[in-house]
């Protein structure tokens, strides 16, 4: 209590005799908070973006255009050799995949081949990823198909009657083929602009909320969809395709159905090419750290069966599938059709977010495990240009595939 009051007794001296000592008492006066305007915070930040100098140039090209920051600081010495390698290994893995993953989409199989060349290209020049490898990805296949289906069926295409044709809206007389690479560049189309928009607002936070066992859930479930889709060309069977709810179910109702009606030639061809594509996969997989180059058991069949099929005639003799004809070089550039838009942009919704999300994730994950940072709104921007530009040229949808990235960071 004494040392209380002498505390006090000291302050009250303090004040008197020396008031310019920090024991002073001060006077809070209210100040209303001005309103938040959101206009007013939109202009502002677009006003500091649009502001046009040197350095904001640069800073924007950089941005865009990642390449520009790391290729002055590439090691040519150290990794030309082993990119190259890594690249023409991947390249070798695509090509069958792409042909393969074609009839998913319910396209030619040259149209595959122009989706990894074009998407490859472009995603070189945008994305911050260093080990993303982006082409055709099963599940986009899947969707695209199911989306080509539905608008083929609404045009009155059938798969028996190959003779039935549309005049478009610069007078293109399409047939069933010509006007499903039309719906699906259309369909790439929308889904570009969508993610690019998703990148420009800064929407690269909603990753987060794509959990592991969501992805996970959604990629298992879609591959036996793709090996329920596959199943009829295993066998040989001339089933039609089924979509919607009840699919899956239905499929394998027709299948059995029909199971009498079994090419014997394309089953035995089936089980020859899994026989041995499983067991050399395998043999990649156990002994991957010990073989610089694994084996590219999926080109080697592919090339063996097309030999064997064309010398021993198997499509006049036994009936047998064959892709036909795929042409060589380059079509020239083509706009999508916009009458298609109104039908499609829905269908596109779901593709550009299981595209973005898949990117997106790779990126991440392979970033952390190599000790760098990537940009995911970038990501968006640059899967976004990798289906916008290639659907002018006959491309449909892309995104990066796990098989793929994970060769090119193995090589």
């Amino acid at each position: 209590v004494d040392f209380e009051d002498s505390i006090k007794n000291e302050f009250s001296n303090r004040r008197e005799h020396s008031p310019s000592l920090p024991y002073i008492s001060v006077e809070l006066e209210e100040q209303i908070k001005p309103p938040f305007k959101l206009k007013d915070v939109i202009c502002e930040a677009t006003k500091e973006c649009c502001i046009s100098s040197p350095r904001n140039l640069g800073r924007f090209c950089f941005e865009l255009f990642p390449v520009l920051k790391w290729l002055p600081r590439y090691k040519v010495r150290e990794y030309l050799l082993g990119d190259l390698m890594s690249g023409i290994i991947v390249g070798i893995v695509t090509i069958p995949q792409a042909i393969a993953y074609s009839l998913l989409a319910s396209q030619d199989p040259i149209y595959g081949l122009y989706t990894n060349f074009f998407c490859c290209i472009i995603y070189f020049f945008m994305a911050s990823s260093r080990h993303n490898c982006v082409g055709t990805f099963g599940v986009l296949c899947l969707m695209v198909g199911e989306s080509v289906n539905k608008q083929l069926k609404a045009a009155g295409f059938t798969e028996e009657d190959t003779r039935f044709n549309l005049t478009m809206t610069d007078g293109t007389v399409c047939g069933r083929g010509c006007y499903a690479i039309m719906v699906a560049t259309s369909l790439t189309f929308m889904a570009g602009i969508y993610q690019i928009l998703m990148g420009l607002f800064h929407l690269g936070f909603i990753s987060m909320y794509l959990s592991e066992p969501l992805l996970s859930g959604f990629v298992t479930g879609s591959s036996l969809t793709i090996i329920t889709s596959q199943m009829k060309y295993l066998l040989g069977l001339k089933i039609p395709r089924r979509d919607g709810v009840g699919s899956l179910i239905l499929t394998w109702i027709d299948i059995f159905q029909d199971l009498q009606h079994t090419n014997i030639c394309d089953i035995l061809t089936s089980i020859v090419a899994i026989a041995v594509l499983v067991p050399v996969k395998s043999i990649n997989d156990l002994y991957k750290t010990k073989m610089k180059v694994p084996i590219p058991i999926e080109l080697f069949v592919i090339v063996v069966a097309t030999l064997v099929s064309y010398y021993f005639n198997f499509n006049d003799k036994y009936a047998s599938s064959i892709c036909g004809m795929i042409p060589t070089g380059f079509k020239p550039p083509r706009t999508p059709e916009w009458s298609l838009i109104p039908h499609i942009a829905i269908d596109a919704i779901p593709i550009a977010i299981i595209g973005f999300a898949m990117t997106v994730s790779l990126a991440e994950i392979f970033a952390k495990k190599h000790g760098y940072t990537v940009s995911t709104n970038q990501e968006m921007i640059a899967i976004g240009m990798c289906n916008l530009i290639p659907s002018f040229f006959y491309s449909f949808a892309s995104c990066a595939a796990l098989a793929k990235t994970m060769l090119k960071e193995s090589t």
